[in-house]
């Protein structure tokens, strides 16, 4: 497993956005594992606004979501599931986010953060039709962060762990590298976990796979600041 610490790519303007949307993130996380007064008001919660594919597509009712339904595929992307869950996804969004932000300014960024989220929503849903278990978290909006860095960064030096056994080895990894390792891991992990007709045990890879080709098309297709263009 490699996990990233931070990058080597300086930005030009302060990630105001970036910084934003993890502490929007961070503070629903609180509400609902701290606030909350009880676990059946946080199952009320997860059932009103997390993302259930078989009440998308009507083929499997669960939950008493919002109206309309569609909304959940949006409130779907402020919810984690635990400490790891969020941890990992604001590590990843505050690593790649802000240069990202940087190319393609803050309210394209924000445009572009959402259609990755929702690109990633509807992968998961198209593998997974029927499904009544929540769907929750980040996780398709930060992979086309992922994606968009790697179109715009490739060679970019990324401070990475690498444990070894009993060992922690802490290297510089090209983003293309470490990017290019996390997607074949996740598409390998999605495409058996489709062969077996199971759910991943919880994650929902092909949401990360949508995400990330979402996020690549669509940087390339926004217009970039200025400062940006070659």
């Amino acid at each position: 497993m490699l996990i990233p610490i931070r990058d080597e790519n300086p930005t030009r303007r302060f990630p105001i956005v970036t910084i934003a949307l993890i502490a929007f993130n961070i503070a629903i996380f609180i509400y609902m594992f701290l606030v909350l007064p009880s676990r059946a008001t946080f199952n009320e919660f997860v059932a009103r606004f997390a993302l259930f594919p078989g009440t998308i597509t009507g083929q499997g009712i669960s939950g008493n979501p919002i109206e309309p339904v569609f909304l959940t595929i949006i409130t779907s992307m402020f919810l984690h599931g635990g400490l790891l869950h969020i941890a990992f996804n604001m590590l990843f969004l505050w690593i790649f986010g802000n240069n990202v932000e940087d190319v393609l300014g803050r309210v394209k960024f924000i445009i572009f953060y959402l259609l990755a989220g929702t690109a990633g929503a509807f992968a998961h849903i198209a593998t997974d039709p029927g499904s009544t278990v929540p769907t929750l978290g980040a996780s398709g909006a930060i992979s086309g962060v992922l994606g968009a860095y790697l179109v715009l960064f490739p060679n970019a030096r990324v401070l990475t762990v690498i444990p070894i056994i009993f060992f922690i080895e802490i290297i510089r990894v090209p983003a293309v590298i470490l990017i290019g390792f996390w997607f074949i891991l996740q598409l390998f992990s999605g495409l058996f976990e489709l062969g077996l007709g199971t759910n991943g045990g919880g994650v929902a890879y092909f949401a990360h796979i949508g995400g990330f080709v979402a996020g690549v098309l669509l940087v390339l297709i926004l217009p970039r600041k200025r400062y940006y263009r070659r």
